[in-house]
């Protein structure tokens, strides 16, 4: 058998995602599509083709929502403390400093407030990047103190729902958020201060069991998961299919648990024709 071996390369190999800078580029989890990462963010964060909405975070969720200079943050280095001296795989008071690395984040909600079209409002804003979005006492305490401002000053409130739950780690304290979050609500509710619950995929648990159902009008983005228990765990507990679609907005919505679906791209001024109804 004669053997050969090629001298010269006729055919290029060279990778030309070389010549890109990584991270340029966005693909749609839904649809496939590849956009430039300015595009994306120019879409507000979704997809130019199919229209899906990626899972985006606080720091998001405040430029595209607040008037450009009018945010302010509050107690945004508070974090939470291994009161239980807590492990699972790896010591709770690590898992805190470890996520505060990656994400840049102190917890799973930050709040702040500034102006919506010129019109005055608080947000809190959950972070799912953050151990799940789960609630534990840090998520709580911002919360009251958020809604603490709105009773002093009057001011209307919004809460951006991400959230896979409580936080277990934190045991007990962590299932009190959900009494001491509804009580601040209800104080709320006696001064007729509005609130606007905007719930994100996925918003489960303690946090739609809660306050991401207590608002005066509950909206969602399209094609959110909402719900307590997940899909998975219910058709494992009942047995059944489920229904098409189910525990997405869509379902929720007809199901009479929504008020609004809204595009994100439509969220700002939405929020300002509610604040301004709600206002009168």
């Amino acid at each position: 058998m004669a053997w050969f071996k090629r001298s010269e390369k006729n055919i290029s190999t060279e990778n030309p995602k070389h010549d890109v800078p990584d991270g340029m580029w966005i693909k749609c989890d839904e649809c496939g599509e590849m956009m430039h990462k300015k595009q994306w963010e120019a879409n507000s964060y979704t997809c130019i083709k199919c229209g899906y909405h990626f899972r985006i975070g606080s720091e998001e969720y405040f430029s595209l929502l607040f008037d450009e200079g009018s945010f302010k943050e509050y107690d945004r280095k508070m974090k939470s403390v291994d009161t239980l001296k807590f492990t699972d795989s790896k010591p709770y008071d690590k898992r805190i400093e470890e996520t505060i690395k990656k994400t840049e984040l102190y917890d799973a909600l930050r709040w702040g407030t500034g102006e919506i079209n010129k019109l005055p409002a608080v947000i809190c804003a959950m972070d799912f990047a953050f151990i799940g979005g789960s609630m534990g006492s840090v998520l709580g305490e911002k919360i009251s103190r958020a809604i603490d401002k709105c009773l002093k000053n009057r001011t209307p409130l919004i809460i951006i729902s991400s959230s896979g739950g409580a936080r277990m780690m934190e045991g007990g304290i962590s299932l009190m958020q959900l009494a001491k979050i509804s009580t601040r609500l209800a104080k709320l509710a006696d001064e007729k201060i509005p609130y606007i619950s905007l719930i994100t995929n996925p918003t489960t648990g303690g946090a739609s069991a809660s306050f991401a159902m207590q608002g005066d009008l509950n909206i969602a983005e399209p094609n959110a998961l909402i719900g307590f228990a997940g899909p998975r765990v219910i058709k494992q507990a009942t047995g059944k299919d489920l229904p098409k679609g189910f525990q997405r907005s869509d379902f929720v919505l007809e199901h009479g648990f929504l008020d609004l679906i809204v595009d994100r791209k439509n969220m700002k001024e939405k929020l300002a024709q509610l604040l301004n109804l709600l206002a009168k």
